[in-house]
């Protein structure tokens, strides 16, 4: 196969976090031909960009009506042969989602959530971040028993069972059944930040002090598992050896040989520690209850920690860490955690250092190397980041006001565009939510925060499809006055506010909420 590939084709292989545009086009080209699409992502492609043939995964051998990927790449040869000057252009559009009823919002989503075993759908897990954001953001605005129950059945199950990695923290991409038995045990930097942002949030609204606990597990994986001189990783590999989860995996005589009877009695009772195991024979620890068992946990991690570890994805992205930023943003006001302040203020002087030159920014570093292309989300990341600096720290603003252009330079007209790099074809951007916020709600969240701390009158806009667009609706919120917008002279506390909360520094001491301005009450303290 390979060689009938190398003889006839020129093979690229191309990351998708480092080329997202290039992604997107062919995601899109994909979906347009199969009605579905995903990873990994083969596309025949003539030499001046027109796609050819679309497919994901294609086995070595055909069996019964599956081809195989040399059959494949055959016809797909002898069809460009015959008709190269046949095939059509291709063109990347946007695809906005269908605009929403606010009435049916909670309705439709929670038509997607398995009352059974938490999540959204009835297959495949993912961590539904945008989503949980949103229904916790709207639980905020009024206690809502019937989303309080979606939350806490989904974050419990994220906890509990196997997408969490119990010993060193953090969450593993996402699990293969419905039970969130099976994880993929890839890491990745942004599963992290949006899952502390999750955590943090839930922990305030919710008040489950195991949510403060799991947040603060995931600071831990960020700090010994992703940091790199003052910014963060891309990922970890979900293989050890080429064998998937290795250095997670546990034998049932190794847990009892390595721990005492009592150590071991204790353990079987907050673990599912079954002798034939959970994957391939071996155990993944999922939990039965939250007893504390800190010591033998940090006993198993320093044992872990001997084994050979997952390979590092050592790219430093621009937009993912700016994205980093936002959460640890959060998590200081919803954990009470001020010193994550100074954590994510470093982190965005680091990003702008590394990456800004005064008129764009570029998207990643890698061994010494930087990839000088720009793209909508690392801009829009990176400013939503800022405004919240701006919101403890008026000193941001020059440098707030200075990327407020330069965001605003990947629109066009009323579309935004992901990047016009040279070397492809202009993408505009994506508005999917999953697995993390799209540029457009990104880009639309950082224009609406600063309009409001800026004192604009908000620019209206309509609610979305549900699930799809999650996060972008946690702006539309905002702009319908959704998010209390307080004035003050002096510092508020962010414990003495709602969760969905803007503040501003001024003279007339107001909490402005649903289009009503009210004077503050005394029961808010000032520093």
């Amino acid at each position: 196969t390979a060689d009938y590939l190398n003889s006839n084709f020129i093979c690229v292989k191309v990351d998708r976090e480092q080329r997202p545009d290039i992604d997107q086009f062919l995601m899109d080209f994909i979906n347009r031909q199969n009605g579905s699409g995903g990873w990994p992502l083969n596309v025949f492609i003539t030499a001046d960009l027109r796609p050819v043939y679309a497919l994901t995964y294609a086995s070595a051998e055909s069996e019964d009506s599956t081809n195989s990927l040399l059959y494949i790449a055959k016809k797909v040869n002898e069809f460009c042969a015959e008709n190269r000057d046949k095939i059509p252009t291709f063109y990347s559009v946007e695809h906005q989602p269908s605009i929403a009823d606010e009435s049916s919002l909670l309705k439709v989503l929670s038509g997607y959530y398995d009352p059974e075993h938490g999540g959204f759908g009835t297959g495949q897990k993912f961590p539904p971040h945008s989503s949980l954001l949103f229904l916790l953001f709207q639980s905020g605005v009024g206690d809502s028993p019937s989303i309080n129950t979606i939350c806490i059945k989904t974050l419990d199950a994220m906890q509990a069972r196997g997408l969490n990695d119990h010993l060193q923290g953090g969450i593993f991409r996402y699990c293969v059944d419905r039970e969130w038995t099976t994880p993929h045990f890839e890491k990745m930097l942004y599963d992290q930040a949006m899952a502390l942002w999750c955590y943090s949030l839930a922990y305030r609204v919710i008040g489950k002090e195991s949510y403060r606990s799991m947040a603060e597990k995931i600071l831990k994986c960020l700090d010994e598992c992703f940091l790199s001189d003052g910014l963060y990783i891309t990922g970890l590999d979900a293989d050890t050896d080429h064998k998937e989860g290795e250095t997670y995996l546990w034998d049932y005589d190794e847990l009892k040989n390595l721990l005492s009877a009592e150590e071991f009695k204790k353990f079987s009772d907050s673990y599912i520690v079954d002798p034939s195991g959970n994957f391939d024979g071996s155990i993944h620890l999922i939990r039965q209850n939250g007893s504390s068992l800190t010591g033998i946990e940090e006993k198993l991690l320093s044992v872990r920690k001997t084994r050979k570890q997952p390979q590092e994805d050592g790219k430093i992205l621009c937009g993912i860490n700016s994205l980093l930023a936002i959460s640890l943003m959060q998590a200081a006001r919803f954990l009470d955690r001020p010193d994550l302040v100074k954590v994510s203020s470093d982190i965005v002087l680091k990003v702008l250092n590394k990456f800004w030159n005064g008129k764009s920014l570029k998207h990643s570093y890698y061994k010494g190397e930087f990839q000088d292309l720009s793209f909508l989300f690392d801009a829009a990341a990176l400013l939503t980041a800022i405004s919240m600096l701006y919101e403890e720290d008026k000193s941001w603003a020059n440098q707030m006001n200075e990327m407020i252009p330069y965001l605003e330079s990947f629109k066009e007209g009323n579309l935004w565009k992901e990047s016009s790099a040279s070397d492809f074809h202009t993408v505009y951007a994506s508005w999917s939510d999953h697995p993390i916020p799209s540029s457009v709600s990104l880009a639309e969240m950082a224009l609406t925060r600063i309009g409001l701390l800026t004192g604009k009158e908000p620019d209206f806009s309509d609610y979305r499809e549900p699930f799809k667009s999650d996060f972008y609706n946690i702006t539309v919120m905002i702009n319908k006055g959704l998010f209390h917008l307080f004035e003050s002279a002096g510092k508020l506390s962010w414990n003495d506010l709602p969760v969905n909360s803007l503040k501003i520094e001024g003279n007339s001491e107001t909490d402005c909420f649903m289009g009503t301005c009210s004077p503050l009450g005394k029961e808010f303290k000032f520093s």
